[in-house]
């Protein structure tokens, strides 16, 4: 089904005339700080994404904590759930950052600490489905420790996406507004290592080097990456030892592991745990595991390919799709068999970085795309079963 002419000429415009509105509710969004390991913020900014998101649903959202952060579900008609909306309010920067990195619009860009990823992803959620006639069937899931790696959420996200017929991730676009059909699953480890200590001037023959161990290991780590398959084993955060005069009697550093599919983080979680003393009287302990599993092409192919003819239908395509190596809640959307499509959000750049920023001018044209696309599953999803979408133009 393509969508009707009128309703390609007008809804772009509609949103544009809506642009004064998206940017006040982004400018409320990003001004309430939000980082993840702080509970106190998580918890005020999911009482403002509660307040916006009711505005615009006609609904309050049900407020799930767990471990202490606070989440929020809108389960929105009494239909079966049909499509997953999937977004966070979390962020990776400190309170205090307006400071340095203070909200603003000029020149068409809009700025402020997480702005980018992806309170703009979330208010877009919200005026799309204001726009629907209905929205019987739709789940909306903002929640608030993504960037944690959702150690909290991943089973409320992975419980609401069972059964969906699709879901919709409002993170952020790839560049050039692409949207993200693949990512890679990631795995996260932390190695310990355990030596003796001893003076370093006095006696080092007698100590147990957990620094030296922790060169072995980290080099046996990092063999561990295979280009061609396009793994990565990276290890990031290398803590060792008390004093500089002291043999180093403790270690830890951590892996971070990137993989295209399943059987790849499989071998580096064998070999990961296969990992042993290369100096005698030295202990290797490693702790973690997978974290995300990958998000396959497989899995967003036909939602793209709807969104494509979409968005050439609405005038702001054509759309492009790209395989990223970061991670999202698409990842175990996706994990459990639900069609995903993910970097349905702000178009822009420098995610967790100083240039962090939208286009403002892409805002109408996605929101227009993301409320098509939503309107398109759910009358598809209410047609009588054996109905199938009439593709011609």
């Amino acid at each position: 089904m393509t969508v009707p002419a009128p309703q390609s000429a007008s809804l772009v415009r509609d949103f544009e005339a809506a642009l004064p509105k998206i940017l006040a509710d982004i400018e409320l969004l990003v001004r309430c700080e939000s980082p993840s390991a702080d509970l106190a913020a998580v918890a005020r900014s999911a009482d403002l994404v509660a307040e916006v998101g009711a505005a615009h649903l006609a609904a309050a959202p049900e407020r799930i904590v767990l471990d202490g952060r606070t989440h929020l579900r809108w389960r929105l008609g009494d239909g079966p759930r049909r499509v997953l909306v999937v977004g966070h309010h979390d962020t990776v920067w400190p309170v205090g950052s307006l400071a340095t990195h203070p909200f603003g619009v000029e020149n068409g860009v809009l700025r402020g600490p997480g702005c980018f990823d992806m309170k703009t992803g979330v208010v877009m959620a919200f005026h799309a489905l204001a726009a629907l006639e209905s929205t019987d069937g739709v789940t909306v899931l903002v929640t608030g420790d993504e960037e944690l790696g959702s150690p909290s959420s991943r089973a409320l996200i992975e419980a609401e996406a069972r059964g969906c017929d699709a879901a919709l991730v409002l993170e952020a676009s790839a560049d050039g507004g692409a949207l993200k059909t693949e990512r890679k699953g990631v795995s996260r480890y932390e190695v310990l290592l355990r030596g003796r200590a001893a003076h370093a001037g006095l006696e080092p023959h007698l100590g147990v080097n957990a620094s030296v161990e922790a060169a072995h290991q980290i080099l046996a780590t990092a063999a561990l990456g295979d280009a061609a398959a396009g793994t990565t084993v990276t290890p990031t955060v290398l803590d060792a030892g008390t004093t500089t005069n002291t043999v180093a009697a403790e270690g830890r550093f951590a892996v971070d592991v990137r993989v295209r599919d399943t059987a790849e983080q499989d071998r580096v979680d064998v070999a990961m745990r296969a990992l042993r003393p290369v100096l005698d009287g030295a202990r290797v302990e490693v702790v973690g595991g997978p974290n995300r599993p990958p998000m396959s092409r497989d899995a967003s192919r036909d939602l793209f390919a709807r969104a494509a003819r979409i968005a050439d239908g609405l005038g702001v395509g054509p759309l492009s799709a790209v395989a990223v190596g970061g991670a999202s809640d698409g990842n175990f959307t996706a994990g459990v068999g639900t069609p995903t499509l993910d970097g349905l959000g702000a178009v822009g750049g420098g995610a967790h970085a100083d240039h962090e920023h939208v286009e403002v001018a892409e805002l109408p044209r996605r929101t227009a795309l993301l409320t098509a696309l939503l309107r398109e599953l759910l009358d598809h999803a209410q047609r009588p079963h054996g109905k199938e979408d009439d593709t011609s133009d």
